[in-house]
């Protein structure tokens, strides 16, 4: 075989996983122009580059389904705190708050800061966050939603109230630009202050425009603690009468009292997926991270915070 009949890179010695839940096997990979060419046993193919793995696990990359990393693809694009655990997609946008499309003039509200600190680090229009993304790649891929706080925000002058019709009509007319633009989908945040007095039927009208783009919801849901269901049961209301497919964000049951209730939770999320189409994910450890508001801390709960420099 000539140098230029070699393909690329070779892989030999690896225990392949290849995603679709069947068991693992060992064999060669080859690689020709940084797409797959051949998996398994290759014979007498030749690469420019061979590594012997030693039996390390060579697999599709991870799809890191829920991340803030809306800026961070700007900030660090070479992403090395997820591509060193094999992440090559991170979904942005989560929670109901994104980069894009927002124009505003003060410190953005809680919990949009821990995206950027200034006002002027957002970006009106999302196709061009989208551009910006494009013209500034990261080392892995990138699926944008936008954030209905974000919608919020760039129209609505106070947010502990519902939306009027005018302003769900502007927040719709933004979204499906960016829809069309090339988000994926929506996210909620109704825990959260700035979507808190968000009722049911807000999030449903824009959820239309999302059945007519074929997108999706994703929600951190309205409580995730003593009224887990009661929020269960309005998240599965939205995605029937939109029509439109649903995840539920980071699932869990939380605080001491509700610990265990996921029994419960996970049963009525199965039920409901028989007629709609459902998905959730969880972080893989008992822990979480959000905004610190004071309210959250009874005396029992009292502890000691240290700033860092």
């Amino acid at each position: 075989m000539s140098e230029t009949q070699k393909t690329d890179l070779i892989l030999r010695n690896a225990r392949l996983i290849d995603g679709t839940g069947a068991p693992s096997q060992y064999g060669d990979m080859a690689i020709r122009d940084d797409r797959l060419l051949e998996v398994g046993e290759l014979g007498d193919l030749q690469a420019v580059r061979e590594l012997d793995v030693g039996g390390k696990v060579v697999c599709p990359g991870f799809v890191d389904t829920h991340t803030h990393d809306d800026h961070v693809l700007l900030t660090d694009p070479k992403m090395s705190c997820k591509v060193s655990q094999g992440v090559t997609t991170v979904v942005t946008g989560n929670c109901g708050i994104s980069l894009a499309p927002l124009k505003i003039d003060q410190r953005p509200p809680a919990p949009l800061d821990i995206l950027v600190e200034r006002e002027d680090q957002f970006f009106a229009d999302f196709g061009n966050y989208l551009q910006t993304l494009t013209e500034n790649p990261a080392s892995l891929n990138s699926v944008c939603q936008v954030g209905h706080t974000t919608l919020r925000a760039a129209v609505m002058d106070s947010y502990d109230q519902p939306a009027t019709a005018e302003e769900i009509r502007k927040m719709r007319k933004l979204l499906e630009v960016s829809l069309e633009a090339g988000a994926c989908g929506m996210s909620t945040g109704l825990f959260y202050a700035p979507a808190n007095a968000a009722p049911t039927s807000e999030i449903v009208e824009l959820a239309h425009a999302l059945h007519e783009h074929g997108a999706l919801h994703t929600t951190h849901m309205r409580d995730e603690g003593e009224m887990v269901n009661e929020s269960l049961h309005e998240t599965f209301a939205i995605g029937a009468e939109a029509q439109i497919p649903v995840v539920i964000s980071h699932h869990k049951c939380s605080g001491a009292p509700n610990h265990g209730s996921s029994a419960e939770t996970l049963a009525l999320i199965d039920q409901a997926s028989k007629g709609q189409p459902l998905g959730l994910d969880a972080y893989p450890y008992t822990a979480g991270s959000t905004v610190l508001p004071a309210a959250c801390f009874g005396l029992k709960d009292r502890g000691i915070l240290k700033a860092g420099n």
